[in-house]
């Protein structure tokens, strides 16, 4: 499947849209201020222990301190198989090298581990281990054990370090990766060099940015081309790639139109339907997607679809469109953690291995690693996509300030029954000549008709007067009462 990686490149922001067969399947954002922390190597200064929950807080330089848990804690091989507790291992004001691996998620801070790894183009070096591993994604249990063996040979016999051989290396070639290798072994003795004498806090190693980790990390075989919008990146970009990435070095194109690169293929588009709740199917169905901290739900609902031969077969094409989709959703939202899909119910029990055999299908271009459990006794379909950075959700948007992130507002019979309480609360405190109501056009209608006579009746009651005036600067759901 061919794919094209798209680079829109201002002073405050980098976006990268992958596409494949003519459709966004992903969104990366990193803005000039919040630089991706996924990778970094710091200097980190032991904050808090806190027993209890087998972690401790670990200060970095940022907002929030960071959290290690003691799992994550590395240890040399062989051990008596019983991790030590993290009282043991760490105390208030240690300095250690930690490594992000989990970026800030809403309230919650970095994850942290001391097991580092630096990722090359075709290998991550593993300085603490000793093993050599193989990318999931390379199946042929063959091709493996080849790999293994190609690097093997290349390594010098006095090497202490562990690697991972990274999907790209498949078609690499020795003199490749004998430079990546002589590349990580580079960066990780000047890391350490840094280390000795660094104070806590500091940043010892930083991951490339964004347009650099694209031609890194998502470029493949099936890659025709990566177009960017800026000629500083451009030229960034093609001097990185003749010296790592040279088979796509030739791939890379600056795009120069006057028409905006997002525009010309409907990114910009496509970002606005992504923050929808809505995600209407080709077919007529749609459908609606709620993201909570606790996890996502996806709901599927045929909508106006009646294009099957019976309302099974209308049932089935439904979910079997919506799998499709949700992949795609899951991509471009980057939704992660626990998600929970409710399927069309289905009676037969073909039908639902066929959906669930094409939701893992299309799941499979998916580069985050995911568990997919199946449909539960309630017709459920439980999975887990790991969850690394911000959802496209919490970069772009905020929670809504006259909701408070509910989703709703209360109506305004709600907000007129509240200031009929509150008035009652202020005649029994205060003993005012009157008392004015300061709220929102729509609450201010309802009081002047519908609910004319609950306040007269109020007024009447509490034996002073009540006026109303309108503040076009409030919201539905916001008012003031002035004692005059």
């Amino acid at each position: 499947m061919s794919e094209e990686i798209l680079i829109n490149v201002t002073p405050q922001e980098t976006r990268v849209a992958v596409i494949e067969q003519g459709a966004v399947q992903e969104m990366h954002i990193e803005r000039g201020n919040a630089h991706g922390l996924v990778g970094n190597i710091y200097q980190g200064n032991v904050c808090r222990v806190l027993p209890g929950m087998q972690s401790a807080f670990v200060d970095i330089g940022l907002e929030r301190a960071a959290f290690l848990h003691v799992a994550d804690i590395w240890q040399p091989l062989p051990h008596d198989g019983a991790n030590r507790p993290i009282e043991k291992q760490l105390h208030e004001g240690q300095s250690l090298v930690v490594q992000v691996f989990k970026e800030p998620i809403g309230t919650k801070g970095a994850r942290l581990s001391t097991q580092i790894s630096i990722a090359g183009r075709f290998l991550v070096l593993l300085p603490q281990e000793r093993h050599i591993g193989v990318s999931q994604r390379i199946e042929d249990e063959n091709e493996r054990e080849l790999l293994r063996e190609k690097l093997q040979q290349l390594l010098p016999p006095d090497e202490e370090s562990g690697y991972i051989i990274r999907t790209v290396a498949e078609t690499a070639t020795d003199k490749e990766l004998a430079a990546d290798i002589a590349y990580l072994h580079k960066l990780w003795a000047t890391l350490q060099q840094q280390a000795r004498s660094a104070p806590p806090q500091t940043l010892l190693y930083r991951d490339l940015d964004l347009p650099l980790r694209v031609l890194r990390d998502f470029t493949t075989d099936e890659t025709m081309r990566i177009q960017v919008d800026s000629r500083e990146t451009f030229h960034k970009a093609r001097t990185f790639a003749l010296d790592y990435v040279g088979n796509v070095h030739g791939k890379i194109v600056h795009y120069t139109g006057e028409r905006p690169l997002f525009d010309l293929f409907g990114v910009e588009e496509e970002i606005e339907k992504a923050l929808a709740r809505r995600v209407d199917l080709k077919s007529g169905g749609y459908l609606i997607i709620d993201q909570t901290e606790a996890l996502t739900t996806i709901d599927v609902n045929t909508g106006g679809f009646v294009g099957g031969r019976s309302f099974d077969d209308t049932v089935f094409k439904t979910n079997l469109e919506a799998a499709q989709t949700i992949a795609r959703q899951l991509r471009l939202r980057n939704l992660g953690g626990i998600i929970i899909l409710d399927f069309i119910d289905m009676d037969s029990a073909e039908q639902r291995q066929a959906v669930l055999a094409e939701l893992e299908k299309v799941l499979a271009r998916d580069r985050t690693r995911m568990t997919v459990n199946g449909f539960t006794a309630l017709g459920l379909v439980e999975m887990t996509r790991k969850r690394s950075r911000e959802s496209l959700e919490h970069i772009l948007c905020e929670p809504c300030p006259t909701c408070r992130g509910r989703g709703t507002l209360k109506t305004p019979q709600t907000i007129c029954y509240e200031i009929l309480r509150e008035l009652l609360r202020e005649a029994r405190q205060f003993d005012a000549r009157e008392y004015r109501v300061l709220a929102s056009q729509l609450v201010i209608d309802l009081f002047l008709d519908e609910e004319s006579q609950s306040l007269a009746q109020l007024g009447d009651f509490i034996g002073k007067p009540v006026s109303l005036q309108v503040e076009t600067q409030y919201s539905q759901d916001q008012y003031d009462i002035i004692l005059m």
